[in-house]
């Protein structure tokens, strides 16, 4: 149970909010943190928690693209499916991913190391085509850089090529 396990968390959580509601993807992150992905048992939890019926915690789970509701790789591969993406390349992509993995959309690699999802925009419009790796961004894709992407990742689980979360350019100069 979420309650047992993680109390001073979600005390931590729920005293920023004081409308306890708002504190429901919060606590959905944390719920996905602990299992991988948010579990029904997990969202009935924080609906009583936050005094919401199931479906209304299920509305907003099901809504957001990071939030799982069932398990995924160790690497959970992203693709935006917006229409900026559709014109530069992303059904190229997850033919990759098909091709080079053989999953399409919604499944896992036999070894659970990759998950591929279709997802709406991932803000990257101007650098598409581009996927998203669990936290990580690849943007301005190509298929000598996504090959490079996967050799990285199964050989140590990282990548040089990562942009990262995306950041404002006064952020960018100031590092």
């Amino acid at each position: 149970m979420l309650k047992d396990k993680y109390q001073k968390e979600i005390a931590e959580i729920l005293s920023h909010y004081p409308v306890k509601r708002s504190a429901l993807i919060p606590l959905l992150y944390l719920a996905q943190q602990d299992e991988g992905y948010v579990s029904e048992a997990a969202m009935k939890e924080i609906a009583q928690m936050l005094r919401l019926t199931p479906p209304q915690v299920y509305e907003t789970a099901t809504f957001y693209t990071m939030l799982n509701l069932k398990p995924v790789g160790k690497f959970h591969l992203q693709i935006c499916k917006s229409l900026m993406c559709a014109l530069v390349g992303s059904d190229t992509v997850i033919g990759w991913v098909k091709a080079k993995l053989g999953i399409g959309p919604g499944e896992t690699t036999a070894d659970g190391l990759f998950t591929l999802s279709a997802v709406e925009c991932l803000a990257a419009c101007g650098t598409a085509p581009m996927m998203q790796v669990n936290e990580d961004y690849y943007e301005q894709l190509t298929e000598e850089k996504f090959d490079r992407i996967l050799a990285d990742l199964r050989k140590d689980g990282t990548c040089s090529l990562k942009t990262g979360p995306f950041m404002w350019p006064e952020a960018r100069s100031a590092k």
